[in-house]
C-alpha cells in the first residue's frame, strides 16, 4: 500500500529525523520526498510518497505523538483513495469537459461525484459522465443554494471543490467553511481587466501574454493563494475572439494542473501562499 504524508510547523533542527525514523518503525520505505523551508515565516514543510503493509488507521494513530511533539499540522492519505471533487460551473463548459476528459483517461486520480451549475446547459454532460446533477438557478436564494451545496458536500465526502469558470461570488460564509478545499480558475488580466469582456478589454489594450490563474477561493474575490499559473504569447495580429480562445487553452491547462496538484496532495498553504511540491 502507498500513503502520502503532508506536514508543517516550526523549523527545528531534528524534524526530518523524526519523520524518517517514523517511517523505518512503522516498517516503510520512503518513494520520493521533498521539503521545504520559508525563512520569512521560518516554517518547515515536507511532503513524503510512501510504501508499506500497514493500515492507515495504526500510521495516524502512531504519528500523533510526534507531531504533537513538534506543533505540526499534518495529514496522511492512502494512494488507493481517489480525491472526491464537486465540480462548479456555469455556461463556459470547456474547464469541465477537459477535466472530466482527463478523469476517463486516468491522467487524473479523482472522482467527481457531483456537477453543479446556474444554469442548465451542462446537464447533458452530467448524464452522459452519469454524474448527479444539482441545479442552482440565478436568481435564487444564495443562502439556500450554499446551504444544499454544504449538505451535498457532507453526505458525498467531497473533498475539494473546483470552480471551473462559475460566474458567481461565494458568501464569505461559504468561503470560510471551505477554506483550503476550493480552487478557481481565471483569466490573468485581473485586476488589470475586471468586468465583462476581459478579452475586448485585452485586445483594445494590445496585450501580448495571454495567461490564466488557478487560486483558491477566499473572501477577497480573485486573491486567494495561487497555486498554478501560466501564459501564451500572442502578438497584434490577434483579434478578441483568436484572444478568448488562446485564454480558453490556457485556463485549461492551469486548472488541471492545479486539480492534479491537489489530488496528489503536492499544496501546502502558507499564510497568503501557497507551497506546491511539483
Amino acid at each position: 500500500m502507498e500513503f502520502i504524508v503532508n506536514l508543517s510547523c516550526a523549523d527545528r533542527p531534528g524534524l526530518v529525523r523524526s519523520v524518517s525514523g517514523w517511517l523505518y518503525d512503522s516498517d516503510c520505505n520512503i518513494l520520493d520526498s521533498d521539503q521545504f523551508r520559508d525563512p520569512e515565516g521560518d516554517t518547515f514543510f515536507m511532503r513524503i510518497h510512501f510504501e508499506g503493509k500497514v493500515e492507515l488507521k495504526a500510521l495516524n494513530e502512531s504519528f500523533e505523538s510526534i507531531a504533537a511533539d513538534a506543533g505540526m499540522n499534518w495529514q496522511i492519505w492512502d494512494c488507493a483513495e481517489k480525491s472526491r471533487v464537486l465540480i462548479l460551473v456555469s455556461k463556459h463548459d470547456h474547464c469541465l469537459i477537459d477535466l472530466m476528459y482527463r478523469q476517463n483517461q486516468g491522467e487524473l486520480p479523482i472522482d467527481v461525484a457531483l456537477i453543479a451549475s446556474n444554469h442548465r446547459d451542462v446537464y447533458g454532460t452530467a448524464a452522459r459522465e452519469d454524474i448527479d446533477f444539482l441545479h442552482l438557478p440565478t436568481p435564487g436564494n444564495k443562502t439556500e443554494q450554499e446551504a444544499k451545496l454544504i449538505q451535498e458536500i457532507d453526505a458525498r465526502k467531497i473533498d475539494f471543490v473546483v470552480l471551473a469558470r462559475y460566474m458567481q461570488i461565494m458568501t464569505p460564509d461559504f468561503c470560510s467553511k471551505m477554506a483550503g478545499r476550493m480552487i478557481n480558475i481565471h483569466h490573468s488580466f485581473l485586476p488589470g481587466f475586471k468586468g465583462a469582456r476581459p478579452y475586448h478589454q485585452a485586445s483594445e489594450r494590445g496585450v501580448k501574454l495571454i495567461g490564466a490563474t488557478a487560486h483558491f477561493v477566499t473572501a477577497d474575490l480573485d486573491e486567494g493563494p495561487i497555486i498554478e499559473q501560466d501564459v501564451e504569447r500572442v502578438d497584434h495580429r490577434s483579434g478578441a475572439s483568436e484572444l478568448a480562445a488562446v485564454g480558453r487553452d490556457v485556463e485549461r491547462i492551469v486548472l488541471a494542473k492545479a486539480v492534479r496538484y491537489m489530488a496528489e496532495h503536492r499544496v501546502l498553504l502558507n499564510g497568503n501562499r501557497t507551497v506546491v511540491f511539483q
